[in-house]
This record gives C-alpha cells, structure tokens and sequence, in this order.
C-alpha cells in the first residue's frame, strides 16, 4: 500500500477514499444513529484534544494520520463516494438521506479536526441503479438524489444554489396502467411463489422487505408490486403482465403510503412524432444541470 500512496505523492496525483456512514450503520446494530450525521452527537469522542462529533470526521482523520505517520501527511485526499441511500433497509429513508446528504454540504467547507478546510468530494449518487447488485444489500439500488425520471426525491441545497433541486422537463412517460395481481387470484395458487420470484429475478422488488418503503404492503400488494416492477421495465408489453390465472391490467394507480408503484417512461422510439427524452439523456440533461450549480 505504500507503494501505491509513493506513486501516487511522486505523480501529483491525490488518493481517493469512498467514506460510507451509513454501512457503519447498516453493519453495526449498536452504533449511534446520532454519530453517523452532522448535527452533533449526543456522545462525542475526544481523542488528544480533537473533538469527533461524526463518523465522517473520524474516517478522514483516521487516514490522514496514517498517511502522515507514513512521510505522506501532504497528499491530496479526495472522498470519491459519499451518500445516503433512501429505500432498501429500515435506515434508508428519505429523511435520514436529506439530513445526511445537507448536512455534509455545509459541512464541506470546514474540513476535519486535523484538516481544516474545503474537502473534495463527490455525492453518491445523480439517479438510482435498478439493475445494480445487491451486495451487500437491498439500499444499493437506491443511493440517488433523484428518482428514475428526474424528479427530486427530496430538496437539497447544492453549491450556491439556494432554491434546492429542480426537476428534469420533457420527460413523458407511459399510459397510467399497472399489472396487479388479479382480484379472483388465491395467496395460495401454487403459481405465486415461482411468478414473483421470476419477475423479481428480472426487475427489482428491492423496495419490499421490513423497515421499506413498500414495507408495509400485504400479501397481495407484494405480489402486485413485483408483478407492476416487471411490467414497467418491459415497457407495459402486454405479455409482460400475463402470469398464469394472477394477474391482470388496472388503470386504478395501486401506490399506498410511502409505496409507489411507479409508471415507466418512454423512450424516444415510442413516442407519436414528438421528441422524447431516453434514459440516457435524462442522465445528461440531469448531470449539467448539477454543474451549473456548482
């Protein structure tokens, strides 16, 4: 490792540290929520005079001393991730995500007990990852500040923009329909369980489980969100909502609560002779924006 950090001091080149609180949390039953945020800690830790009110604050300073005590206490350190995840586990919520990820803005500029200062850093992540991998859990999918079709999950207030986060226009999205689980159907249908597991396997039913957004969904809801999940990513095909004898087509919207059953959106092949805006330009319409208020 150290020479790996010689190269890098030898090349002008900085090392770059992902710092993630939010695992401490997730891998640790008994580590203080308070600690894992900016707005002070009920317990802070004082460690030869440094005051530690944060895990951030901790984790950076941790590396920069082993960086100094090594001869290399002037590299450059950027933090290459940083974020909060807002769905996936009972700690990833959209309020813990806006208190997280505003209270490292204005953070940001004081630096840490042994490194006053602006600190470099990038926020994880612009959108969420449907397809991401889920180790080591669910919340990986969901560490955007925005949702799928750019809107805002919750407002933030980035560099000198003061009036928060605004969301992506022309985006158009599918008609208001959804693949629900059909009202005849029975729990007990031995079809159920290998037809959630398939459309899960293809799409993304990381929002189900305990202490989630979609958490407190009965039986039939789960099966409707998994099935509406696989039926969205296919683009509303209509044979992509013909599991055997249990489910059917609603337009009645089936969203409960803090659970969405979300409408896909369309691409620019699927339109009647307007301009629709793809994924992939939703993302860089979205990426220049974020610049501009930096």
């Amino acid at each position: 490792m150290v020479q790996i950090i010689s190269f890098l001091s030898l090349n002008g080149a900085p090392f770059t540290v992902n710092i993630y609180p939010f695992i401490s949390l997730y891998n640790d039953p008994n580590f203080p929520v308070d600690y894992a945020f900016f707005d002070g800690s009920s317990s802070p830790i004082n460690d030869n005079g440094r005051t530690y009110t944060n895990v951030f604050d901790a984790n950076y300073d941790t590396l920069f001393w082993a960086l100094q005590k090594n001869g290399y206490g002037n590299i450059s350190i950027i933090v290459g991730e940083i974020g909060w995840p807002t769905d996936g586990d009972r700690n990833a919520n959209i309020g813990y995500a806006q208190r997280f990820n505003q209270g490292f803005m204005s953070h940001l500029n004081r630096g840490t007990p042994m490194r006053p200062g602006p600190v470099d850093a990038y926020l994880f992540s612009l959108i969420d990852e449907d397809a991401k991998s889920v180790q080591p859990g669910n919340f990986e999918r969901h560490w955007g500040i925005f949702n799928y079709d750019g809107t805002p999950k919750y407002n933030i207030r980035l560099g000198s923009n003061r009036g928060g986060l605004v969301r992506a226009s022309n985006v158009h999205y599918l008609p208001r329909r959804w693949c629900v689980m059909s009202p005849s159907a029975s729990l007990q249908d031995p079809q159920v369980a290998p037809s959630v597991s398939y459309a899960c396997d293809r799409a993304d039913c990381t929002s189900l489980g305990y202490g989630t957004s979609c958490g407190n969904l009965d039986g039939q809801g789960n099966i409707s969100y998994a099935f509406n999940s696989y039926y969205q990513i296919n683009n509303q095909l209509e044979s992509a909502c013909r599991f055997p004898n249990l489910s059917v087509v609603t337009t009645s919207d089936p969203s409960v609560g803090t659970c969405r059953f979300n409408i896909m959106i369309q691409s620019a092949n699927q339109g009647d002779g307007g301009f629709l805006l793809e994924p992939i330009g939703l993302l860089m319409q979205m990426v220049v924006f974020l610049l501009t208020l930096l």
